[in-house]
């Protein structure tokens, strides 16, 4: 596929006498020995434009930002940053890396002090630009705290605080939110969109493409090159596909009439917790023939809304043109599951499934601190289940009393219908866990992790090479079984662990944050893996940060505080938020969010690249109070109109809040 240019986003902000292209990239390759990691790319970046590089694991972005940031030379072809070499533009340029950058053992002011000090910066201006981003990140009044004892979330905005220290005029963000919460994501994000108003320009990777959306534009980026570029809503409108929204009772007989259709008009099908997303090329001939190909087997009429397609949409799409898309290996079972036949997904009321996971009343006190209150948890096999709330909520302490790790300080816990020892030997073998923290070890290869692995949780010796090969086969990693596990990229790591904890066939599977960081494609194979083990009897419990994801699940509560503040389907919990989202397209967005932040409360505000989305409760009223409010500030607006709430919001929403 061709390159794809597009202009530079309009009403960009413009400050100092900077040119007005900042990056501009020409012809850039690199090579590591044979394997050529960039092949030619060429990119501009206007001066405080937002520009996202989009692409799965091993696409080239880190080398890209690598050379960016003139800490590698290219192997060929020219970067300017300001008309200078990207080397001679260091210290203009910020970078923060994918690597966690900090030192734990010193306070956030130390921290400080310390990029700062490499940085050459004046002790006055560190004192002005120290309270100026820490007060931005909301972290002003934690300048004693070590970096150690700080949540996910605080740790990335205090490492972007390091980097801006020295008022970068470019600013390189190398998945600055990996492992980061909805909440705390999306006010780094909303501080990123004021630095860029401000006139800063930033470069950012993300394998989230929700956070794209956010993007003035976006290049798409795979096998070391840039195979289009625009705005968001370019990539979406290229696509030239229609998305539809399909909800019925049998879901898995559905996803498997409309995957193995030779309908051409049906391009793609996904299964989420309780729908279904179908891209067709023809909308309205599209719906007719899903509900003409269910008529033909005998399943009911479904529900059918329309729906935008989204940038992971295009991501996937764009991927699988290129041949790229991962295989899919089904799992080789050994024994038929005890509890496949108690329920597949897509039930409706009156299942019988057994009960696999049960918690009444659970608590957990650490001293003084209550990290869980009467928290109720009812998992059932066939189920997946989220367990979602933002960092310190309480979610990895409920995993590990659920699963025998942590004793609870109150309540009762059944596991796999064992009450008494849930640590005992016969129900260890009969669990899954994949935690938070990467639980392979890093000096030892592929194999010998897999190895140690398949004896620990007792796979028998005649299964263990045909289960391996299946892990080294899904994780697409064949004849590399004897790299060191510790030499593979975030991404790999993830997939590796996933494939050790579901060897011996589980019948409970906890995954804690199991997709962290891996990108759209290798997410939507795990969760094909995900579902494929729910479909055959497995009860899985998941944390996830990235609430797109979520939408997976069958059901799924919210921790806020160690509590349960929401509990419900995808679709209920949507649903039940009160109010209407609104989108509005104004001439000044960062100036339009500021002012309305003064007015409404500030997570109801959120920019999304050029548009801005605003929370209402009373939507009648405080829409005219908006618009009248705008426009007496000279502000125009472009457009107004009400969207459905997603996952995030409907999360952000409900955290915000429970909290007031």
């Amino acid at each position: 596929m061709k390159q794809q240019f597009t202009t530079f986003p309009p009403n960009l902000p413009q400050s100092s006498s900077l040119p007005t292209t900042a990056i501009q990239v020409h012809g850039l390759h690199k090579h590591y020995g044979n394997l050529a990691a960039v092949r030619g790319i060429d990119f501009g970046v206007q001066k405080g434009e937002m520009f996202g590089l989009i692409g799965p694991d091993g696409a080239g972005k880190t080398s890209t930002f690598h050379i960016l940031g003139g800490v590698m030379e290219a192997t060929a072809g020219e970067v300017q940053i300001f008309n200078q070499p990207a080397r001679d533009a260091r210290l203009i340029t910020g970078y923060l890396t994918q690597q966690f950058s900090l030192y734990l053992d010193l306070s956030i002011d130390e921290n400080l002090r310390y990029a700062a000090g490499l940085r050459q910066v004046a002790d006055d201006l560190l004192r002005e630009r120290r309270n100026k981003y820490l007060k931005l990140m909301n972290l002003e009044r934690f300048g004693d705290r070590l970096a150690g004892q700080l949540s996910g979330g605080m740790k990335q905005k205090l490492a972007l605080c390091c980097a801006l220290v020295s008022q970068p005029e470019v600013l390189l963000l190398d998945e600055p939110t990996t492992g980061v919460d909805p909440v705390s994501r999306r006010e780094f994000w909303d501080v990123l969109a004021e630095l860029s108003a401000e006139g800063m320009t930033i470069v950012v990777a993300t394998p989230y493409l929700d956070e794209a959306e956010r993007c003035h534009r976006v290049a798409l980026m795979y096998s070391g090159q840039i195979h289009e570029i625009g705005t968001p809503a370019d990539l979406r409108a290229n696509l030239g596909l229609h998305r539809l929204e399909v909800r019925t009772a049998n879901l898995e007989a559905t996803e498997e009439i409309l995957s193995q259709t030779d309908q051409t008009n049906i391009v793609d099908v996904q299964i989420f917790g309780d729908r279904l997303d179908v891209l067709v090329q023809d909308i309205n001939s599209g719906e007719t023939a899903v509900r003409e190909l269910l008529q033909q087997h005998q399943l009911a009429s479904p529900n059918i809304e329309y729906g935008e397609p989204t940038l992971e949409n295009v991501f996937v799409t764009r991927l699988r043109q290129q041949g790229s898309a991962p295989q899919f290996f089904p799992f080789p079972r050994s024994r038929k599951r005890g509890h496949g036949d108690m329920g597949t997904r897509g039930h409706g009321e009156g299942e019988t499934r057994g009960v696999a996971i049960y918690a009444h009343s659970l608590s957990r006190i650490f001293g003084k601190f209550q990290a869980v209150k009467d928290v109720n948890v009812e998992v059932r096999y066939g189920e997946i289940f989220g367990l979602l709330g933002a960092n310190g909520a309480g979610k990895t302490t409920t995993i590990k009393m659920l699963c025998g790790l942590l004793e609870a300080s109150g309540g009762e816990i059944s596991l796999g219908g064992e009450t008494g020892n849930l640590r005992s030997a016969d129900l260890r073998r009969r669990i899954g866990y994949m935690s938070q923290k990467f639980t392979l070890y890093d000096d030892l290869t592929i194999l010998q992790n897999l190895e140690f692995y398949s004896g620990v949780y007792g796979v028998p010796r005649k299964l263990q090479r045909e289960k391996i090969d299946w892990v080294i086969a899904t994780c697409g990693l064949e004849g590399q079984a004897n790299m060191i596990t510790g030499q593979l990229p975030g991404g790999w790591k993830q997939r590796v662990a996933f494939g050790a904890s579901v060897m011996h066939e589980p019948d409970i599977l906890f995954l804690d944050e199991p997709t962290s960081g891996v990108d759209p494609l290798a997410r939507r194979q795990f969760w094909k893996l995900i579902n494929d083990f729910a479909r055959n009897g497995t009860a899985i419990l998941v944390t996830t940060h990235y609430l797109e994801e979520a939408e997976q699940c069958n059901r799924m509560s919210f921790m806020v505080a160690g509590e349960t503040v929401a509990e419900g389907s995808p679709s209920s919990i949507k649903a039940s938020q009160p109010g209407q989202l609104i989108e509005i397209i104004v001439n000044q967005n960062q100036v339009a969010s500021k002012l309305l932040k003064q007015h409404f409360e500030s997570w109801r505000v959120s920019i999304f690249a050029d548009s801005l989305h605003i929370v209402l409760d009373n939507p009648e009223q405080q829409i005219n109070q908006l618009t009248q409010l705008l426009k007496a500030n000279q502000i125009t607006i472009n457009s107004l109109r009400p969207i459905p709430f997603s996952l995030e919001d409907a999360f952000i929403g409900i955290v915000q809040r429970s909290q007031n």
